[in-house]
């Protein structure tokens, strides 16, 4: 029997460092076993994602399946020289000021004022457009200026999240009110979102567990066959399985986040050990277990409460962790991580930019992306990540002799080249603030002491350093026009 443990989730989030020069591009993720994403077309292939061995991809092309889903210089930063120089910017100059985005022109921005534009914005949503219920200030503010008279998006912009206790229309209708525009399901990336592409478990039966519609988002990514766990709990409070009889010859789980933890921690460890049948005696414990896909690994999560430590899934696979291993003495292997900071999502991210600014007919290749987050731990650490991604693939056509050439380019080789770039900017609105994270040493800025990330993701200081640190989403906004020139 063949069988699949795939985890879904929620917004989580986690802690910070200060910003530092980067490192060299690394893999930093060392999963045991991985499953390759369905490939992607043609003009949008890149080097190999860090996910481990990949799999012969599904022939279907990403474009298809997102059919279906229809700054200036800071002087004090200068003063106090590289190391910590972000949060010595923010003590110093005051939110708004040199690395936190002067303040200036305000309002909304003259239509036609600006060519096509060249770049995009991935935006996280708690924390940093919202938190809980309220809607941050800032966050009107930046969507003004992001938009023209007519209230339409002048920029192209993804909604990149690691929520997913809800639909994507629900989610698109969520930020709508409180941006007051309109935003479209195809903008909004949930946790996992990026299973759409993962076909070769949709045939599964899958075991749901979660909070929110969580059969109706496994139907809608793809899953043929589904059960929830609360249904299969009433069923068989014993810890049967599914009458013989009609349980289907493959199977698997999908967790969004539950509710009852011990319930579901209880479930998938008898499913590990028993081989995917628990109601039968176990026959010694099977090792490789059966395959495991996470969504969203964030440790701590920012809601209205004023301590930024609520659970998030990736605390739940934590717990997961930890139990299988004292109970087998061996580790949880996964099959895939999606969610923030997971490559995967930034070029599912990525694609959905550039179809958007196909769609709005903007003729200028979008070349680079801001990711605007405030946990280091998922927001910046995925940017950085995926920033390190794109500069490899671009080394790596270099020497495939791809290197543009702007005399002799075209459309299809513009196309071919993509976005060369994803700087992260960590505002103060969520899991991070500078007033909190300023070190009175130097020293003890560069020094990380708790890691937040997850046991697969290795820790690399660099990663976790923002690009810019600035007060607010508005202010981050502003600080990317100013790099673009841009108005």
């Amino acid at each position: 029997m063949s069988q699949e443990i795939l985890t879904l989730s929620r917004k989580q989030n986690g802690t910070v460092p200060s910003p530092r020069p980067r490192r060299p591009p690394s893999a930093p993720f060392r999963s045991q076993q991985n499953s390759a994403p369905r490939s992607l077309p043609p003009a949008a292939q890149r080097a190999p994602l860090p996910l481990g061995p990949p799999r012969p991809p599904s022939p279907r092309p990403l474009g298809a399946v997102v059919r279906e889903l229809r700054a200036p210089a800071c002087p004090a930063a200068s003063r106090a020289g590289r190391s910590g120089a972000a949060w010595r910017c923010a003590a110093a100059c005051g939110p708004g000021e040199g690395l936190c985005a002067p303040r200036g022109r305000r309002g909304r921005p003259p239509a036609g004022a600006a060519p096509p534009p060249a770049f995009g914005f991935l935006f996280d949503i708690d924390g940093v457009l919202v938190r809980g219920s309220q809607v941050v200030p800032a966050a009107r503010e930046a969507f003004r200026r992001l938009s023209d008279a007519g209230g339409r998006l002048r920029v192209p912009v993804v909604f990149l999240t690691n929520a997913g206790n809800c639909l994507r229309a629900a989610k698109a209708r969520e930020l709508s009110q409180a941006l007051g525009l309109q935003v479209s399901p195809e903008q909004v990336i949930l946790s996992h979102s990026p299973l759409r592409l993962f076909s070769q478990f949709h045939p599964k039966c899958m075991l749901v567990a979660g909070q929110g519609p969580v059969e109706e988002n496994a139907r809608n990514l793809g899953f043929k066959h589904v059960v929830t766990i609360e249904a299969l709990r009433k069923a068989y409070p014993l810890l049967d399985m599914v009458d013989q009889s009609r349980r289907p010859k493959e199977g698997g789980m999908v967790l969004l986040c539950p509710v009852r933890w011990e319930t579901s921690l209880q479930l998938i460890t008898d499913v590990l050990l028993s081989n995917g049948n628990p109601g039968a005696e176990p026959e010694g414990i099977p090792y490789p277990h059966l395959p495991v896909l996470a969504c969203n690994m964030d440790l701590l999560w920012m809601a209205e409460a004023k301590m930024p430590s609520r659970f998030g899934h990736g605390t739940f696979l934590l717990c997961l962790e930890n139990i299988y291993k004292k109970v087998t003495g061996r580790e949880l292997k996964y099959e895939a991580l999606i969610g923030k900071p997971s490559t995967v999502t930034y070029r599912y991210a990525e694609y959905l930019i550039k179809e958007q600014a196909e769609k709005h007919g903007w003729k200028a290749p979008i070349r680079r992306l801001y990711a605007i987050g405030d946990n280091p731990m998922s927001d910046v650490y995925g940017a950085n990540l995926y920033n390190n991604y794109l500069k490899s693939a671009q080394q790596n056509q270099v020497k495939a002799g791809v290197e543009r050439i702007p005399q002799a380019a075209n459309p299809q080789t513009e196309d071919n080249l993509g976005v060369e770039s994803c700087e992260s900017i960590l505002v103060c609105t969520g899991v991070y603030r500078h007033n909190a994270d300023v070190c009175r040493k130097p020293e003890e800025c560069n020094t990380e002491t708790v890691f937040h990330g997850h046991r697969d993701f290795c820790f690399d200081p660099s990663l976790v350093e923002a690009s810019y640190i600035v007060q607010d989403v508005n202010e981050a906004v502003q600080l990317a026009f100013e790099k673009e020139n841009w108005s």
